[in-house]
C-alpha cells in the first residue's frame, strides 16, 4: 500500500506544505490527492514568496495588477487568493466524504499583525470570506494577542491553523483559548458543529536550537541531542487526549464540538546527521495531521515505515524533557525566543514578497 495511504489508515492525515499554480496548473496537487490521499494544503509568506517570485503562471495577472490603484498587499492576496480558491476546490470531495474533518486549505494574516489582536480578527474574517470556500482555515499565530484573537474567531465561526507554536505552554494556551470560544459560541445558541481547527507544533527548529546548547556541555548532555521535538510532540499528543477526550470536553463534544487536532510543522530534517523522517515516523497517530514539504512527502513514499507509534515510549519523552530542565534548559522560553525568530523569518519573506507586488 502507499506509506501515505497506510498513515491515513492509522488515522493521520498527511497535508502538503507548499501550494503554486504551478502544483495546481500542472495536475501535481489533484495526482497527490487522488493517488496518494493528501488531505490538505498548508502555506505560509515564504511559500508564496517562493512561488510568486518563481513568476511561472503569475506573470500576467502581476501585471495586470500593477497597472490598477492597488497598494502590495492588495495585490497579493488576489494573486494567491485564486490559488487558494483552487486548492480548496481540488479538496472539495475529501472535505465532504469526511464531514469536515479533512480536505482543508491554510492562508495566514499577514505576519505585521501578529501583535495585533483587533486587526488579526478583521483580517481573518476579510481573507475567509475573500476565499468564500468551506473548507479554508485561516492562520493565526500564537503570540498572546494571536491567542486572544483564535478565541474571538473560533467564537464567530471561523476555521483556525493556529501556527508557530514552539512549546508545551503555546500548546496549553491555544488549546484553551480554542475551548473558551466554543463556550461562547454555544453559549450564544450558535452551532459548534461546523468548527475545525489545528494547533501546528514546530518541531525542527526546537531541536536544531537545543542541540546547539547541548553541544556546548558534556558527553551525557550531547547523549539528549535529537530527542527533544519528538518528546514534545508526544508529550502535547497526550495534553490532547487529556484535554479533549476527557470529561471536561464532554459537553461541547455532545453538541458536535470536534476537538482541535495537534499538527506537526516544520517536519523536514535539518540535521544530515539525523533520519529524513525523523519528524514523520515516530509522530503517526490517530486524529493528528502532518504537514510535509516536498523532499520529505517524497522520503514518506520512497522507504516510510508506517506503524502506530505517537503514544510509545511516554516514559521516555518525559525523561527527555526531564533530562533537558536538569541541564538548565527552560523550554519554555526557548519556545518564545523560537516563535519570535518564526515571526522574524515570516515578516522578512512578507516583505521580499511584498516588493515583488509593489
Amino acid at each position: 500500500m502507499d506509506h501515505l495511504l497506510e498513515t491515513r489508515f492509522l488515522g493521520q492525515q498527511i497535508w502538503l506544505d507548499n501550494l503554486s499554480r504551478s502544483l495546481i496548473r500542472d495536475g501535481h496537487l489533484a495526482e497527490f490527492i487522488q493517488e496518494h490521499g493528501i488531505t490538505g494544503v498548508t502555506t505560509n509568506p515564504a511559500i508564496f514568496q517562493k512561488a510568486i517570485a518563481a513568476g511561472r503562471y503569475y506573470e500576467d495577472d502581476l501585471a495586470r495588477l500593477k497597472a490598477e490603484p492597488l497598494d502590495a498587499e492588495a495585490r497579493y492576496e488576489q494573486l494567491v487568493i485564486p490559488d487558494v480558491q483552487a486548492a480548496c476546490d481540488l479538496l472539495r470531495a475529501t472535505w465532504a466524504d469526511a464531514k469536515g474533518e479533512a480536505g482543508y486549505v491554510s492562508l495566514e494574516v499577514s505576519p505585521a499583525l501578529a501583535h495585533d489582536e483587533d486587526g488579526t480578527v478583521a483580517a481573518a474574517h476579510r481573507l475567509h470570506a475573500a476565499v468564500a470556500r468551506d473548507n479554508v482555515l485561516i492562520k493565526v499565530p500564537a503570540t498572546a494577542a494571536g491567542v486572544r484573537a483564535i478565541e474571538r474567531l473560533i467564537a464567530d465561526g471561523i476555521s483556525v491553523n493556529v501556527t508557530l507554536m514552539f512549546s508545551l505552554a503555546h500548546v496549553e494556551a491555544v488549546a484553551a483559548a480554542y475551548v473558551r470560544g466554543l463556550e461562547t459560541r454555544a453559549a450564544a445558541g450558535q452551532s459548534v458543529s461546523g468548527i475545525f481547527s489545528v494547533a501546528s507544533l514546530f518541531l525542527s527548529r526546537v531541536d536544531t536550537l537545543v542541540d546547539g546548547q547541548l553541544d556546548a556541555m558534556t558527553d551525557a548532555a550531547r547523549e539528549l541531542r535529537g530527542g527533544t521535538a519528538v518528546a514534545m510532540a508526544r508529550l502535547a499528543y497526550q495534553a490532547y487526549r487529556n484535554r479533549f477526550h476527557g470529561e471536561a470536553f464532554a459537553a461541547l463534544r455532545a453538541q458536535g464540538a470536534r476537538p482541535q487536532y495537534m499538527l506537526w510543522a516544520s517536519t523536514g530534517t535539518k540535521n544530515p546527521a539525523y533520519s529524513d523522517l525523523l519528524y514523520v515516523e515516530p509522530l503517526i497517530g490517530p486524529e493528528t495531521v502532518n504537514t510535509l514539504p516536498d523532499a520529505t512527502l517524497t522520503a514518506l513514499l520512497d522507504h516510510g515505515r508506517i506503524q502506530h507509534t505517537l503514544e510509545t515510549n511516554v516514559v521516555g519523552a518525559q525523561a527527555q524533557f526531564a533530562g533537558v530542565a536538569h541541564l538548565g534548559l527552560d523550554m519554555t522560553a526557548i519556545g518564545e525566543e523560537l516563535q519570535r525568530a518564526g515571526l522574524a523569518q515570516f515578516e522578512s519573506a512578507f516583505a521580499e514578497l511584498l516588493a515583488v507586488t509593489a
